[in-house]
């Protein structure tokens, strides 16, 4: 059961409701997540502006969700990893490939950089080395691309560690 209420129908006032249509306009659907992180209206207001700014990035939706699934592998979420491997699937990405990004590593070399250095930017909560950039460089990451990566690891964090505090019902099929 989760910690923190889910904002539904009757309770909800009218700045959560807009959020709501928001998030089911963006989605197609209202998570679990978005209905707990409603509690707080700034909470939602926030996630969603991130999350539409880095949608108009760089990095593609294939790119988006093989970054959000290798992030929420390393901060240990199932509820993302849940989420973010059956938007993978529904766009195309196969059993193995997902597989792989939950390591993060990729079949494809500049996929698989910048999800190691997300990775990595998790496990060091941000202190990577010299090495690691250098390393991502080597891989054909921008300054950009690096800074990209950081705000999506950012974005998917934030959405873990809400996860983990706020324990919402799982409203995805378990990943495998």
């Amino acid at each position: 059961m989760s910690r923190l209420p889910m904002v539904v129908e009757p309770t909800r006032d009218d700045e959560q409701r807009q959020l709501l249509e928001q998030t089911e306009r963006q989605l197609g659907r209202t998570p679990n997540l978005y209905r707990t992180m409603a509690n707080a209206p700034v909470a939602l207001q926030g996630y969603l502006a991130f999350r539409e700014a880095l949608s108009r990035g760089r990095f593609d939706a294939r790119l988006r969700e093989q970054l959000a699934l290798a992030v929420a592998s390393a901060n240990g979420c199932d509820y993302c990893v849940a989420a973010h491997h059956l938007r993978a699937t529904k766009i195309g990405i196969d059993a193995g490939e997902l597989q792989q990004n939950r390591r993060g590593d990729a079949a494809e070399p500049f996929v698989a950089a910048v999800l190691q250095l997300a990775q990595a930017i998790v496990a060091k909560q941000g202190k990577v080395t010299d090495d690691d950039i250098a390393a991502a460089r080597r891989h054909g990451l921008s300054d950009h691309d690096i800074a990209e990566t950081v705000a999506h690891v950012a974005l998917n964090t934030y959405s873990n560690w809400f996860n983990h505090v706020a324990e919402p019902d799982l409203d995805f099929p378990p990943a495998p």
